[in-house]
């Protein structure tokens, strides 16, 4: 048994006791630490729950609880604060959000963010509602694919434009196809933008002007066409010819200009009224259009006129080509109220070189030459040549302008008489056709041949028929003698007098300040006037006769349709024209129009006058036909009216 030394008990019992003190302090001390540290733990174990709430739920509403009043409780409050701050920052930040989402989503543009080569990286609601595709869906798609392919290029001209002036604002109007392959018209605006990391986009903003590009569209389609037929009109009818012009100089190619005049358009205005007639014009358009090649261009001048350019075309082609219009309007038959129409048209052409001028200048040309095929006799086709004998004539008569403008307010005009006699040998004292002669400065008389022409084709002829009426009035009033020994006077009316609305006025003003018998003047007008102004022509005639005026239909018969309108004019005198009656002793067509022309007018309660009774042979076959009137050289020629004297014709024989 080993004995230790007594030191070493010792030693290890007051280790013992050291441990067991040790043992004993840690307990108290814990018993005393522990409602220690949970007064400060608990606190701090709340805040912390409290900032997992929050950062967890994002409600930065949350409030952590202040326990106690100590250094924990102002860490509490000092959090709150904090936290309250957070709160109301984000609140403003959330409203930010919400008004730059509403600005970006809800604005009435589509507002894209592209990069460079023109993938959308962004696009807000309203882009995404006009593409008729969702949001994600556009995003990393080309904005290309939604533009029309004929206007890609443009679009690619704007991005390109944007990166090569950053700082630059550009715009561009071009087409977008949209939900339904609808395509609309848009305003791009495009600016290269740069953000704060260093990236780049562009910000492309694209408004919707469809309906202010078909306005625009409209108005000036508007401006260029003619509402009536859709073809183009005389302003942009000028600037192709202008533009032929120039191709013709540059190019030294070869366009035919063609001027377009209807015949007897007029006719169906009178008779069936204006809706006729447009309806009439715009059935011709479509026939143009249909006649013209592709490429040709065709515009509505005014009134019954049409204009055609025809590009590179040789002089040839374009009179063949004329032809083809020409006989596709004459066979046309136009239908209203149960009539049926049939339209000519007399074309003038004239050539687009390299010599030509200008606009005007060609236009002169081809109306000059539609003139020409007018005067040669309607529904035909007249080149332009500077040395047409046609066109001479129609030079000839501009010159005469000036000549009786002069001479109207110079009294340079003197008035003559034909006489007109009863066939049969009723006495019925002095009949005649007052004529109107032209007395130049050296005294010599120029026959009405030669100036009326003029007259009528640039509206002279009222202010002619005027003076007539003025003089012849005034010349009768003043001679008692002679006004008692005369039957009936016939003065000569103008087509263009029927419709001058001051010439009624105007006569009736003469009558009553000269007193002349109203029953002692006729008034004598052309058939064609008459049948091309019917409507105007059988007022004219009706107000007239309510005042006793009598009325002679003139050249009756050189109409086609003569008999047909007759019965519509309410006239007195049917006066048979002369190319009938000359030839009647040795052609039986004529005689048998002379006959029927008479018959008819006796059934209508019309007498009737033959024209160019040359010889007692024609004077006394017109008698066996009942004709009741003759006029003619052999009758007497036509003298001033001081000569004018009652005669019997052929009395010798």
């Amino acid at each position: 048994m080993l004995i230790l030394p007594k030191p070493i008990g010792k030693k290890v019992k007051f280790t013992g006791l050291l441990y067991l003190i040790l043992l004993a302090v840690s307990v108290l001390t814990f018993i005393i630490s522990t409602p220690l540290i949970k007064l400060i733990s608990h606190p701090i174990t709340q805040l912390v729950a409290t900032v997992k709430a929050i950062s967890q739920s994002k409600n930065y509403s949350l409030r952590a609880k202040k326990i106690h009043n100590d250094e924990t409780g102002l860490l509490v409050d000092t959090f709150n604060d904090l936290i309250m701050t957070v709160d109301i920052q984000n609140q403003e930040l959330t409203k930010a959000k919400d008004r730059y989402l509403a600005l970006y989503n809800d604005n009435p543009t589509m507002v894209f963010n592209l990069k460079e080569s023109g993938l959308i990286l962004s696009v807000n609601l309203t882009g995404a509602n006009y593409l008729g595709l969702a949001i994600d869906v556009l995003q990393n798609r080309s904005i290309f694919d939604f533009v029309y392919s004929s206007d890609l290029t443009i679009a690619q001209d704007l991005i390109a434009r944007c990166l090569l002036n950053p700082n630059q604002v550009q715009k561009q109007e071009f087409r977008q196809i949209c939900i339904a392959k609808e395509i609309i018209w848009v305003r791009a605006t495009a600016r290269f933008i740069e953000s704060i990391d260093g990236q780049h986009s562009l910000l492309l903003v694209c408004e919707d002007v469809t309906e202010t590009h078909n306005l625009t569209a409209q108005i000036a389609y508007q401006a260029s066409h003619d509402a009536l037929t859709g073809l183009a009109n005389r302003a942009e009818f000028d600037r192709a010819i202008a533009e032929a012009i120039r191709s013709a100089h540059a190019e030294n190619t070869e366009h035919v200009l063609c001027y377009l005049d209807l015949d007897q358009f007029k006719v169906v205005n009178d008779t069936s009224g204006h809706l006729a007639g447009d309806e009439l014009l715009r059935q011709l358009g479509d026939i143009l259009r249909k006649q013209v090649r592709r490429h040709d261009f065709v515009a509505r001048l005014g009134g019954d006129e049409f204009g055609v350019l025809m590009y590179d075309c040789s002089m040839a082609e374009a009179y063949t080509a004329c032809e083809h219009i020409r006989n596709a309007i004459r066979d046309f038959h136009f239908a209203w109220d149960d009539r049926r129409f049939t339209i000519g048209v007399s074309i003038g052409v004239s050539s687009i070189n390299d010599t030509s001028s200008n606009a005007v200048n060609l236009l002169k040309e081809a109306d000059a030459a539609c003139y020409a095929a007018k005067d040669k006799g309607r529904n035909r086709v007249h080149v332009f040549r500077p040395d047409d004998k046609e066109l001479a004539i129609r030079h000839g008569e501009m010159q005469w302008v000036a000549k009786i403008q002069h001479a109207l307010e110079n009294n340079h005009f003197c008035l003559y008489g034909q006489p007109i006699v009863s066939i049969t040998d009723i006495e019925e004292g002095l009949h005649f056709e007052v004529l109107i002669r032209y007395r130049d400065e050296q005294g010599n008389t120029i026959p009405p041949g030669a100036f009326l022409p003029a007259a009528e084709r640039y509206n002279l002829a009222p202010a002619v028929d005027k003076w007539v009426i003025r003089n012849l009035f005034e010349w009768i009033a003043n001679r008692p003698e002679f006004l008692e020994k005369l039957a009936l006077c016939s003065i000569n009316l103008s087509g263009l007098s029927l419709t001058d609305e001051s010439m009624l006025a105007f006569i009736s003003e003469q009558l009553t300040q000269w007193q002349i018998p109203t029953h002692k003047i006729c008034f004598e007008i052309t058939e064609t006037a008459a049948i091309s102004n019917l409507s105007n022509a059988t007022d004219f005639i009706n107000k007239l006769r309510e005042k006793n005026c009598l009325f002679s239909l003139d050249d009756f018969g050189s109409g086609l349709s003569s008999f047909a309108y007759l019965k519509n004019l309410p006239v007195d005198f049917l006066k048979i024209d002369g190319l009938f009656v000359k030839d009647i002793l040795d052609d039986k067509v004529d005689l048998a129009m002379v006959k029927s022309i008479n018959e008819v007018g006796h059934i209508m309660g019309k007498l009737t006058i033959a024209e160019f009774v040359e010889n007692k042979p024609i004077f006394d076959l017109l008698s066996e036909l009942g004709v009741d009137y003759a006029q003619g050289y052999g009758i007497g020629k036509p003298v001033p009216l001081e000569e004018l004297k009652i005669s019997k014709p052929f009395a010798a024989a």
